[in-house]
């Protein structure tokens, strides 16, 4: 019996040269005979058209060609050679049973191919013609060769290996040969394959086509019972053994696992051709050998995943995430012939963590779904070693840089690169595909997660300000952590992210992101600051950035309530910081103290001041929709009033803490008003205020907010049977709403009275503004409703003004026939309060204005034309210089909402800007200068003859004006006439554009302002973008269609 073993390549005895392949493969079709119609398909079989009498035929004009044909005697030679090493051959080729003998015939004339080829592949190579390709090898097949080579190979499988295949692998006994030869028969065949397959040439196309076949014989024959192997030695066996471990490892893996794969069959099946016990048992555990491979679990993943052909193929096996969680779950689980689990995870958990980086774009996500898939069902069964070996490596970039990694600071230089950007941008998009694409909200995960939020967050807030790509997933990354944690675990982390504790660690302080050259950013160690104000100056800059990406990632909790949670919890920051202040000892009383009292009382201040700027931020960011229940509207005015009660409003901040007292007891009076429909349990929640109410009534030092918070308390409690007039004008003053209508008890009764209790601090309050009453009584009383707005909008509260101020522009905006009615006196109003000195009234009122004006152009303009033009008299004239720039904010507020129609008013809206370039003010002078570019670039080639008026001004104020910042405003005029007028500037500035040209190049080369010297530059890039297009117009492919009459 033949042995697997590597044969010499030539058997001819040397002196003669071997047979040509070319007469190999002509005697393989003789003995084969003319191909059939169809004969080139790919599965193998027994031949159809080789019946017994034609196989004893082929083979008889074999012999007769190769005994006395010229030229086949080196092949008679090289055949003999063959058999003389295979006697299991010889014997079958002379034997009766045709079948057997043409198979025998066929393998032996393969291994003289083999021979052959072998012997042409070992000799030198020709050398190449200079300039010529390199010619082919010495064993490379022809077309019609290799169609041969396959015809030949199936044909030997299909009648020397396909029927003496055991039972549950073969056709079954029916088809088989006499009993007791098809041991021995099946391992003359599969010897035979096993030689051809270790030369290239021959291997490729005999494992691509046949391979299942021959690991099939391979396995019965090496690890089979011995009832199937008789007439099989067992050093026979072991080479079996040998040759299937060979083969398994030099074919492409991934095939190999979906041969065995098809081999090992369904787990549970029992139909009669299923495969048998010892096979399915054989095929998991070389499928486990193949998994603990280098590379392996990817070949596994390959194996089990392809057979598409790319394109929507891959898309739905992605897509299936059945098949992908199945993968995983088998990846988790140990082999039974691993010994120890940790080592098999060590071997596979590397190769997990490298599918996510997979850069096959057609099976990358497949791979990570698996990769996925594997890294949670392993945080399941084996938490410790998946966090030590699974979640620490995916983590390990970012931890590396984290404030709790202590780094050694001595091997490092400054500049050096801690982290670098692939790696860094790599371990991010990793943590989303695990993390957030997994979503699996596991203790581990999270816990494994919130070490490195800090620094997640801070590249986070890096991206916000830089181009980056890395933006988007850290924000994903926050807000799933957010979302999947308990909501007290989140306040915690929040709490870190913004420096309120030491939750979450940040980025090391010696760390610096910078940004990279693919769009990430790297982790350098940066230099240490010996400037004290640059180093303070930067660790400000910081906390602001921080604060404002904080803002901004809470804008996306709003609807799970988690943005109103945190803001309750600075305002309770907010109180408990106010207690300590007023514990600690003042340092104005007592000089003395250690340095670690000192170290504590910058702490307190410093902690107090990061608070104060969060309130501030959140207020300003997100404070419109915050609160999404009555339970944190409670809690909100449970600290507010707990502050209150704690800290009566005395010192420099008393007027604020008022504003914000009443501000809460007006939302208090608004709710049990109707402002928001309360359910019984609504009230069980606000019972919680009444012990704050009833100390606030008992200890604030200011009467009318004792008797407000003794009302309100008694409404709580009779689930406001007994609403006080009081109630209806402190929810009037929040909303600006009608407590006529607004404000009714729950029984259906009659409204609350709409004025104070003490009618005194209403004379006060209209004596205080000699203006503020001659509005509201110019025309004769108005409606109720809208004559409590009115007088609303003269309040000396300016939450309340403001409010009224913007209720009126909404009615303004709806058309209301009464507000219209009482347009002229609305207007008054309007102007009055521009004249307030708090921002949000006098941009209520600004509002306000403009959209009147919009409503009725013909009507105000002329109105506020003439104010704009003329100052106001008997006041200072700053004042009078500040109350014109905020009619020429709302001059440009109608510009915008007139649109086009702005043409009708050009003259004396230009004239009022020209007039107002020529103030002493130069604040004024700015102002009026930019509100002039602004209307050049709405009128565009609207501007007509005006234009020279407008060069002339522009020209002479930027050539002689004092100020830096008037003549900024003057040359960013220019700016914006450009810009409006696009590619029309060469047709309207026809006749002064060479004068706006030469004043830039007199900017750009003699202005000393910086700024200025900028807008100059931008305004001359505009103009030479608008003349290049004029001079070289884009050139554009038309085909013309002229049809003939």
């Amino acid at each position: 019996m033949a042995a697997l073993t590597d044969s010499a390549p030539d058997m001819a005895g040397g002196a003669q040269p071997g047979p040509e392949p070319a007469r190999v493969l002509e005697a393989l079709e003789l003995l084969l005979g003319p191909p059939a119609d169809g004969d080139s398909a790919a599965e193998p079989g027994k031949e159809r058209a080789l019946c017994p009498e034609t196989l004893r035929r082929n083979a008889a004009a074999l012999e007769e060609r190769l005994s006395g044909a010229a030229g086949w005697a080196a092949l008679r030679q090289l055949r003999t050679a063959v058999l003389s090493r295979a006697p299991a051959l010889a014997a079958g080729l002379a034997g009766p049973e045709p079948g057997w003998a043409a198979a025998c015939g066929l393998l032996a004339l393969l291994l003289c191919l083999k021979e052959r080829l072998a012997a042409l592949a070992a000799a030198p190579a020709a050398p190449a013609a200079p300039g010529a390709p390199p010619p082919p090898g010495a064993d490379t097949l022809s077309v019609g060769q290799e169609r041969a080579l396959r015809r030949a190979l199936r044909a030997a499988v299909g009648l020397g290996l396909l029927p003496h295949l055991p039972p549950g692998l073969g056709p079954g006994p029916a088809l088989g040969p006499p009993p007791g030869s098809r041991g021995a028969r099946l391992f003359a065949a599969v010897a035979a394959l096993v030689e051809l397959a270790r030369l290239p040439a021959l291997g490729a196309p005999l494992l691509a086509r046949h391979l299942r076949l021959l690991l099939c014989g391979l396995c019965a024959l090496g690890h089979g019972p011995a009832a199937l192997c008789q007439g099989v030695s067992d050093a026979e066996r072991a080479q079996c053994r040998e040759a299937l471990g060979d083969i398994l490892d030099r074919v492409y893996q991934p095939l190999a696992v979906q041969e065995l794969l098809v081999l090992q069959g369904q787990p549970k099946q029992r139909c009669p051709g299923a495969a048998p016990g010892w096979l399915r048992r054989l095929c998991g555990h070389l499928l486990s050998e193949r998994l603990l491979r280098p590379s392996g679990v990817q070949a596994v993943v390959r194996g089990v995943l392809e057979g598409t052909d790319g394109g929507a193929g891959a898309e739905a096996a992605a897509l299936d995430w059945r098949k992908c969680d199945a993968v995983g779950k088998i990846l988790a689980a140990c082999p039974q012939q691993c010994l120890s689990l940790e080592d098999y995870y060590r071997q596979v958990c590397p190769q997990v963590l490298d599918l996510l980086r997979v850069q096959d774009k057609v099976a990358a996500r497949q791979f990570q779904r698996v990769a996925t898939s594997t890294v949670l069902s392993m945080a399941r069964e084996q938490p410790q070693l998946a966090e030590r070996l699974l979640l620490q490596p995916l983590l390990a970039p970012l931890r590396r840089c984290s404030e709790a990694t202590e780094l050694a600071l001595q091997d490092l230089t400054a500049g050096a690169v801690l982290v670098p950007e692939a790696e860094l941008g790599s371990c991010v998009e990793d943590v989303l595909k695990v993390f957030v694409v997994g979503n699996d909200s596991s203790s581990l995960l999270l816990g494994s997660l919130q070490p490195v939020l800090g620094v997640v967050f801070s590249l986070y807030s890096f991206a916000r300000h830089n181009v980056s790509y890395l933006r988007s997933p850290c924000q994903d990354i926050l807000l799933w952590f957010l979302e999947k944690a308990e909501r007290e675990q989140a306040l915690a982390v929040l709490g870190g992210l913004a420096g309120l504790s030491g939750h979450v660690p940040t980025l090391h302080p010696r760390c610096q992101l910078q940004v990279g050259s693919e769009g990430g950013a790297a982790v350098v160690l940066q230099e240490t600051i010996s400037d004290e104000d640059e180093a303070l100056y930067q660790k400000i800059s910081l906390e602001q950035c921080h604060v404002e990406s904080l803002v901004e990632l809470l804008s996306h909790c709003q609807k799970s309530g988690l943005a109103g949670d945190f803001f309750i919890h600075c305002l309770k920051e907010l109180t408990q910081v106010a207690a300590e202040d007023e514990e600690a000892p003042n340092p104005a009383v007592e000089p003395g103290g250690s340095l670690l009292e000192l170290e504590q009382r910058q702490a307190r201040q410093g902690r107090k001041l990061l608070v104060l700027q969060l309130v501030a931020a959140l207020c300003q960011g997100v404070s419109d929709t915050v609160f999404t229940d009555i339970e944190q509207v409670q809690q909100f005015l449970a600290a507010v009033l707990q502050r209150a009660c704690a800290h009566p409003a005395r010192g420099p901040g008393a007027a604020a803490e008022a504003q914000t007292l009443a501000m809460a007891m007006g939302l208090v009076a608004a709710v049990l008003g109707g402002a928001v429909q309360l359910k019984s349990g609504d009230f069980a929640v606000l019972k919680r205020l009444v012990p704050l109410l009833e100390e606030l009534s008992r200890s604030y030092p200011e009467p009318l907010t004792q008797e407000l918070a003794s009302d309100l308390r008694i409404a709580i409690l009779t689930h406001g049977a007994c609403s006080a007039g009081s109630l209806g004008t402190a929810a009037h003053g929040l909303l600006g709403t009608q407590p006529g209508t607004a404000a009714r008890s729950p029984a259906g009764g009659a409204p609350s009275p709409p004025a104070h209790r003490d009618g005194s601090s209403t004379g006060q309050s209209r004596a205080c503004e000699p203006g503020a009453s001659a509005a509201p009584r110019a025309h004769g009383p108005a409606p109720g409703g809208l004559q409590e707005l009115l007088e609303s909008a003269c309040d000396p509260q300016p939450p309340a003004r403001a409010a009224a101020l913007r209720h009126l522009a909404s009615l303004v905006t709806q058309r209301d026939p009464e507000a219209l009615r009482l347009q002229e006196k609305l207007l008054q109003v309007f102007l009055e309060n521009v004249q307030h000195e708090d921002a949000f009234v006098y941009l209520s009122a600004i509002q306000g204005v403009a959209l009147l004006s919009s409503e009725y152009p013909e009507r105000i303009l002329p109105v506020l034309l003439a104010q704009y033009e003329r100052p106001a008299q008997g006041k200072e004239d700053t004042m009078a210089a500040v109350t014109r720039m905020k009619l020429g904010e709302v001059l440009m507020r109608v510009t915008r909402a007139l649109g086009d129609m702005v043409f009708r008013h050009r003259e004396p809206l230009i004239r009022a800007f020209l007039r107002g370039a020529r103030d002493p003010d130069g604040a004024l002078r700015a102002s009026s200068l930019s509100n002039l570019g602004e209307l050049c670039q709405h009128l565009g080639f609207q501007l007509g003859s005006i234009i020279h008026e407008v060069t002339c001004c522009v020209t002479a104020i930027a050539r002689t004006d004092p100020e830096a910042e008037v003549r900024r405003a003057a040359v960013h005029v220019v700016v914006l006439l450009l810009r409006g007028l696009s590619e029309k500037v060469t047709e309207v500035l026809r006749d002064v554009l060479r004068d706006l040209y030469r004043l830039l190049k007199h900017v750009a080369a003699a202005e000393r302002d910086a700024a200025a010297v900028l807008h100059a530059q931008l305004a001359l890039e505009e103009l030479d973008a608008a003349v290049r297009r004029v001079l070289f117009p884009p050139q554009t492919l038309e085909k013309k269609i002229v049809v003939l009459p």
